[in-house]
């Protein structure tokens, strides 16, 4: 049974703590530069993607966090960007609480089942209260990526 490992979905380097985002668009900017940058994503195209998503419906699943995400032509894997911000915004979410936590998948076009699995895993991983407590008492990208991907290893079933 192949499980979507955190650690194949996410990079270190694709880990950030932002001081502030001003807006839900910047985020979503934030988090396309950060897919460029790390996965040579274009950002803009990323960025695109992401926001057709979010006028599908919010992505903001509650207790401050957000797991938007978006299929991507040219790209053959499904990968992560996960952004911490020091000041949570307004993002729409079910729970109408601001988001401070934000996982973005970008899956290929032609995905399927994989980018599904892979998001039940970031979702399942992110609605775990314990670990959102202990992500959010940190600033060191480092220490948040291993958080976030030994951890997951723990819970896997």
């Amino acid at each position: 049974m192949h499980t979507m490992e955190m650690s194949v979905i996410l990079k270190p380097e694709a880990v950030r703590v932002i001081s502030s985002a001003s807006s839900k668009k910047r985020l979503l900017q934030e988090l396309s530069d950060t897919a460029a940058s790390v996965y040579g994503i274009d950002a803009a195209i990323a960025i695109a993607a992401l926001q057709e998503r979010e006028n599908l419906g919010p992505t903001g699943v509650g207790s401050g966090v957000a797991l938007p995400h978006a299929r991507i032509e040219g790209i053959d894997s499904v990968v992560g960007v996960f952004v911490m911000l020091e000041k949570p915004i307004d993002f729409n979410s079910i729970d109408k609480q601001p988001v401070d936590l934000a996982f973005a998948l970008f899956a290929p076009s032609e995905a399927g089942v994989e980018h599904l699995k892979a998001l039940a895993r970031v979702s399942r991983a992110l609605r775990d209260a314990d670990r959102c407590s202990k992500l959010r008492s940190n600033k060191n990208p480092q220490t948040l990526y291993t958080i976030i991907t030994e951890e997951a290893a723990q819970y896997a079933a």
